[in-house]
């Protein structure tokens, strides 16, 4: 495993949520930034920087590659 989803088992682990679990609250949050949702999963979930930036880091990679494809059906 590469990148931020390094991080995961140890997120799991330390925090005890699956990262699908993690993954659902970044994608309802109001905030859309990345800081924005690095600073609220610190100071809401209790997350280090380096696991709430790696959550969010992947969240919104995958779910630009989402919108990408969606854009470019048809």
């Amino acid at each position: 495993m590469k990148g931020p989803a390094s991080y995961f088992p140890s997120v799991e682990k330390k925090y005890g949520r699956p990262i699908e679990e993690w993954k659902d609250l970044i994608r309802t949050s109001p905030l859309a930034r990345h800081m924005e949702l690095v600073a609220w999963l610190k100071s809401e979930h209790g997350l280090g920087h380096g696991h709430a930036n790696a959550l969010v880091a992947h969240t919104l990679a995958e779910t630009a590659e989402t919108v990408g494809k969606a854009g470019k059906a048809g």
